[in-house]
């Protein structure tokens, strides 16, 4: 019998701000990372241009405009309000139109999409660890804190031992479907764009 895998003490966390996925599982993985101490965290072009200043300034960053768009309902992707959010955290403003005018800072993010993709990523949020495995997921609607939030690490990092394990998948029912929508109303009412799902358009601009 082989032994189980060691516990890793580093992950990257992939994310797009305006997912709002990737938000419920951003606030588990801060959680996990506060009570184990780990390494790691991976916003677009603004989150380019921080993480070259301070890992520090991009969380602070993409929790308060994620916070903005898929709690509050506002848009964080407009660049006033994307100023007025650093602004709040203590950060200077003119940073987005710093990072908008570097194209490097475009490079960084088509770098960051392209390893995730060349691994086979697909989408976010997308976890890769030390190894070079990555996971899509966990997703999540409640995120879980304390030692459920350590649970759950456990079970995602236990899928480690097994690189042919690909996917679980729990059927969503009805019930889901309206706890999802209403949890997820805020994005949906100040989003700005179309959303493609199984081949369909479907348009979540408001009136």
């Amino acid at each position: 019998m082989t032994d189980a895998p060691a516990a890793p003490t580093s992950v990257e966390f992939h994310f797009d701000v305006m997912c709002p996925w990737a938000y419920k599982t951003s606030l588990w993985m801060r959680e996990v990372r506060d009570l184990l101490g780990l390494d790691g965290w991976s916003m677009m072009r603004i989150g380019a241009a921080l993480r070259r200043r301070d890992m520090a300034q991009l969380d602070a960053w993409y929790a308060r405009a994620g916070r903005a768009l898929h709690v509050e309902g506002h848009k964080p992707h407009e660049p006033a309000v994307a100023r007025h959010l650093l602004a709040e955290i203590g950060l200077d403003p003119a940073i987005v139109d710093e990072a908008i005018a570097d194209p490097t800072t475009h490079d960084e993010v088509r770098a960051d999409h392209e390893a995730v993709v060349s691994g086979g990523g697909f989408g976010v949020p997308t976890l890769r660890f030390g190894d070079g495995q990555m996971f899509y997921g966990p997703v999540v609607l409640d995120p879980p804190t304390g030692d459920a939030a350590l649970r759950l690490w456990s079970a995602v990092t236990a899928w480690l031992e097994f690189p042919q394990l690909y996917e679980i998948k729990r059927p969503k029912s009805a019930q889901d479907e309206r706890l999802i929508a209403e949890a997820f109303r805020p994005y949906l009412e100040a989003r700005d764009w179309v959303s493609i799902d199984r081949g369909k358009v479907v348009e979540f601009r408001k009136p």
